[in-house]
C-alpha cells in the first residue's frame, strides 16, 4: 500500500457522466492512472485521452506537472493535447466562417498551455496561423473578431519560446504593421500587434531592420494620445524596443524624429498629467525610455577633449567671453601676446578650472569628459546672470574660500551621470521613473544648472575652502537624492525641494539618523536592548504573519513582461493552510479564501529557498537568471518533490514574505526589513522607557556593589 503522502483524492469530470471521485497515486505512471479512468467510463483508446485541470486555466496535467494536483482538487477527462491540437488545425481551417470563429477562440484559449502549444507547432501550426494573416482574405467577413483570436493564440503560441522569432516573412511583417493604423480603434488587435513587433524587435536583430522599414513614430504616436493606458504602454513599449536595438550611429538620428514629433510632450501631456494612476508597467516604460534617453549622453561623456582642436577650445573661449565680457583682444605684437597669455591665465583661474595655464587638460578624464563642457556653455548661454554671478562671486573671494567653477562643473557632471546611471542598460524590474525629466527637452542640462546653483549655495553655508571639496560634493550628492526620492513632477518643484535642504536641514537629518542608529552604545542600554529585542521580534513577526494573511497577488513568471497573468497567495487565520490560486487580472483588494482552489498546509512545507536555489530559477532560460528577478524569487519545497515558486513584485513584498515562511518553520527572520524594523522599534522603545531619565547622564558601567555588612541586624523581623 502505497504511503499517504503519494496518494491524492480528486474528482474528475466526463462529459454527460456523474463525477468519479477516486484516489491517484503519484508514483503509478500518468499512463496507467489515464487507462484506470477510461476504463471506468468504458472508454476505448486510452491513448488519445488526457487529464486536464477543470478551472479556467485548462492546463494538461503531465509526467512534469502531476505534483502540482492537490487533495479535493477538481480535474478532467479530455482528449490528449495531440488530438486536440490535430482538431483544432482542421478545424480553424473550416470553410464555415462560424465554425473558423469557434476554432480561433478555442485556440487562443489552449496555446496558453505549453503542452497543446508542442503538438500545434508541431503540425507547423505557426506557419498557418500566419498564412491567414498574411493572405487576410481566410478570415472573410468576421475580419475583426478573427483577427483578433488568431494573433491571440499566435502570440501565446511565441510566448512559449519554441519558435524562433527570425522565421517570419516581410510580407507577415508588412501586415503586422499595417494592423496598427488600419485598427486603431479595435484595441484588441492593435494590442496584440503592438506586442508582435516589440517583440519582433527585441528578440531578432534581422527583424528589427525590417520592422523599422515599415512602422515610424509618427504611425505610433497617435495611438498616445488616446485614453487606453494598455495601449500607450505598449506603444511606448514598441518605441523603447526600436530605441534600444537601433545601432549606435542611428540612436541620435532617431532621437532627433522623437523630438520632432514632441513624444516628450505628448507624454507628459497624455500619460504622465493624465488624470489617472500610472500602473507598474507604464511606470517600467517610462523608466526605460529615461534611461535611454540619458544614455545618449554617453558619446559625450566617454569623449575626451583634443586640446589642439580649435572648435572645442572655442567653448572656453566663449566661457571667458561671457563671464568677463572681453571687449577687444590685444594686437599680436610680441609684447602683447605675452600679456593675453597672462590675462587669460587670470581668467582661468577665475573660472575656476584646474589647469590655468591650458584648461582643455581639464577634460581629458572620462567621464565626464566633453559632456561636462556641454554643460557649462549651456548654464552660461542659458543662464547667462546666474552664470554671471557666479563667476564674479567666486572670484572676488579670498583663494581658499572660492569656488571653482569649472572644477565643480566637471565633478558635478561625473556625479550626475553616476545618479542617472547613464551608459548602463535598463533593468528589468525597475519603475523608477523621474516626471521632471519629461517637462523639458534639455531636461539633464537643466538638471546641471540647477544643481550647480546648489553647490554654490552650499560651499557658501559650509563656509568651505579648497580643502572641504570632496566634503562638499558629498554633501550636494545628498541633497539631491533626498530631492529626488521625492519624486518632483517639475524641474521648478525639484528646485524647491531643493530650497528646503540647506546644510543646516542636512545636518539636523544626518544628526536624527545617527541617533536612531548610533546611540545609546552604553552598556546598560545596550542590557535593554538585549532584554527587549525578544518582544520587539514578536510583534516583527505578528506583523509578517497578518501580512501573509491578508495575501499578494504574484505576477506569473514568463520570457515576456506582459502577460497579465496572476495568481494569489494568503496564509488562512489560524496560520495553518496557505491557499491560492490563479487569477484572470490583478485584484483590487483582499481575495477571499473560498475562491482560492487550492491549498498547501503549513505542516507539509520542508523549506524555502531563495535566488539561485529556487528550482524556477534553475530551469533553462529562466528569464536569462536576471540578476533583479533572482533578487525577487523564492520557493517553497514541500512533500518529496512539490515546489511553489514564487516571484515577488518588489523587494518590500519579498522581505514580508520570507520573513514570514521563516517565521512559520520557527526560524529566524534575516531579511533587511527585519533589521531594519527591529532597529527602528528598538530605538523608539528605548526613548519612550528613557524619557524620564531625560539630561541624565548614564554612566557607562554600573556602580559596584557594596561589600557585606557585618551583621544584619538592621534587617526588620515581622515576627
Amino acid at each position: 500500500m502505497p504511503p499517504p503522502a503519494d496518494i491524492v483524492k480528486v474528482a474528475i469530470e466526463w462529459p454527460g457522466a456523474f463525477p468519479k471521485l477516486m484516489e491517484i497515486d503519484q508514483k503509478k505512471p500518468l499512463s496507467s492512472i489515464i487507462k484506470e479512468v477510461c476504463d471506468g467510463w468504458s472508454l476505448a483508446n486510452h491513448d488519445q485521452f488526457a487529464l486536464q485541470h477543470a478551472d479556467s486555466s485548462n492546463f494538461y496535467i503531465t509526467e512534469k506537472n502531476r505534483n502540482e494536483i492537490k487533495n479535493g482538487a477538481i480535474l478532467r477527462l479530455t482528449t490528449s493535447p495531440a488530438q486536440n491540437a490535430q482538431q483544432l488545425h482542421e478545424r480553424i481551417q473550416s470553410s464555415s466562417m462560424d465554425a473558423k470563429l469557434e476554432a480561433l477562440k478555442d485556440l487562443a484559449n489552449y496555446s496558453r498551455d505549453i503542452t497543446f502549444a508542442q503538438e500545434f507547432i508541431n503540425l507547423d501550426g505557426i506557419s498557418l496561423l500566419t498564412q491567414m494573416v498574411e493572405s487576410g482574405t481566410e478570415l472573410g467577413a468576421h475580419f475583426g473578431d478573427m483577427l483578433s483570436f488568431t494573433l491571440t493564440a499566435f502570440v501565446e503560441l511565441m510566448d512559449h519560446g519554441i519558435v524562433s522569432w527570425d522565421t517570419f516573412s516581410v510580407a507577415f511583417i508588412k501586415k503586422i504593421a499595417s494592423y496598427v493604423n488600419k485598427f486603431a480603434s479595435d484595441i484588441s488587435i492593435l494590442q496584440r500587434s503592438l506586442a508582435i513587433l516589440e517583440s519582433m524587435v527585441l528578440n531578432s536583430h534581422d527583424l528589427y531592420q525590417k520592422v523599422a522599414q515599415e512602422i515610424t513614430i509618427g504611425q505610433l504616436i497617435p495611438h498616445l494620445q488616446g485614453t487606453d493606458q494598455e495601449i500607450q504602454t505598449y506603444t511606448i513599449a514598441v518605441i523603447n524596443a526600436l530605441f534600444l536595438k537601433a545601432p549606435d550611429d542611428k540612436r541620435q538620428e532617431m532621437a532627433n524624429i522623437l523630438a520632432q514629433k514632441q513624444l516628450r510632450s505628448i507624454i507628459l501631456t497624455h500619460v504622465i498629467r493624465a488624470q489617472r494612476a500610472i500602473n507598474n508597467e507604464m511606470a517600467h516604460q517610462l523608466y526605460v525610455l529615461q534611461v535611454l534617453t540619458f544614455n545618449l549622453l554617453e558619446d559625450r561623456m566617454m569623449t575626451k577633449m583634443d586640446p589642439q582642436d580649435q572648435a572645442q577650445r572655442d567653448i572656453i573661449f566663449e566661457l571667458r567671453r561671457i563671464a568677463f565680457d572681453a571687449e577687444s583682444e590685444p594686437n599680436n605684437s610680441s609684447g602683447s601676446i605675452e600679456k593675453r597669455k597672462s590675462m587669460y591665465t587670470r581668467d582661468y583661474k577665475k573660472l575656476g578650472f584646474i589647469n590655468h595655464v591650458n584648461p582643455a587638460m581639464d577634460f581629458t578624464q572620462t567621464p565626464p569628459g566633453m559632456l561636462a563642457l556641454d554643460n557649462m556653455l549651456y548654464f552660461a548661454k542659458h543662464h547667462q546672470d546666474a552664470y554671471i554671478r557666479i563667476v564674479l562671486e567666486n572670484s572676488s573671494r579670498e583663494d581658499k574660500h572660492e569656488c571653482p567653477f569649472g572644477r565643480s562643473s566637471i565633478e558635478l557632471t561625473k556625479m550626475l551621470c553616476e545618479i542617472l546611471k547613464v551608459g548602463e542598460l535598463p533593468s528589468e524590474t525597475c519603475n523608477d521613473f523621474h516626471p521632471m525629466f519629461f517637462n523639458h527637452d534639455r531636461s539633464f542640462e537643466e538638471f546641471f544648472c540647477i544643481c550647480i546653483q546648489l553647490l554654490n549655495k552650499t560651499w557658501k553655508e559650509m563656509r568651505a575652502t579648497s580643502e572641504d571639496f570632496n566634503k562638499v560634493m558629498q554633501v550636494v550628492k545628498e541633497q539631491i537624492m533626498r530631492a529626488l526620492t521625492t519624486k518632483p513632477s517639475s524641474l521648478d518643484q525639484f528646485k524647491s525641494k531643493l530650497q528646503n535642504l540647506s546644510y543646516t536641514e542636512i545636518l539636523k537629518i544626518r544628526q536624527s539618523e545617527r541617533m536612531n542608529q548610533e546611540d545609546f552604545q552604553s552598556r546598560p542600554i545596550l542590557e535593554l536592548k538585549e532584554k527587549i529585542q525578544p518582544e520587539i521580534l514578536e510583534l516583527i513577526k505578528q506583523q509578517r504573519l497578518n501580512r501573509l494573511v491578508e495575501g499578494t497577488c504574484f505576477r506569473k513568471l514568463n520570457s515576456r513582461r506582459r502577460q497579465d497573468k496572476f495568481w494569489y497567495c494568503r496564509l488562512s487565520p489560524n496560520h495553518k493552510v496557505l491557499h491560492y490560486g490563479d487569477l484572470e487580472e490583478s485584484p483590487q483588494g483582499e481575495v477571499p479564501h473560498d475562491s482560492l482552489q487550492d491549498k498547501l498546509p503549513v505542516a507539509d512545507i520542508k523549506a524555502v529557498v531563495t535566488g539561485k536555489d529556487c528550482p524556477h530559477m534553475k530551469e533553462k532560460g529562466a528569464l536569462k537568471q536576471n540578476k533583479e528577478v533572482l533578487e525577487l524569487a523564492f520557493s517553497i519545497l514541500y512533500d518529496s518533490s512539490g515546489q511553489l515558486n514564487f516571484i515577488a513584485p518588489d523587494k518590500h513584498e519579498y522581505c514580508v514574505w520570507t520573513d514570514g515562511l521563516n517565521a512559520l518553520l520557527g526560524k529566524d527572520m534575516l531579511s533587511d526589513l527585519t533589521r531594519n524594523d527591529l532597529d527602528t522599534l528598538l530605538s523608539m522603545e528605548i526613548k519612550l522607557r528613557l524619557l524620564d531619565l531625560e539630561n541624565i547622564q548614564i554612566p557607562d558601567a554600573p556602580p559596584p556593589i557594596p561589600k557585606e555588612p557585618s551583621n544584619y541586624d538592621f534587617v526588620y523581623d515581622c515576627n
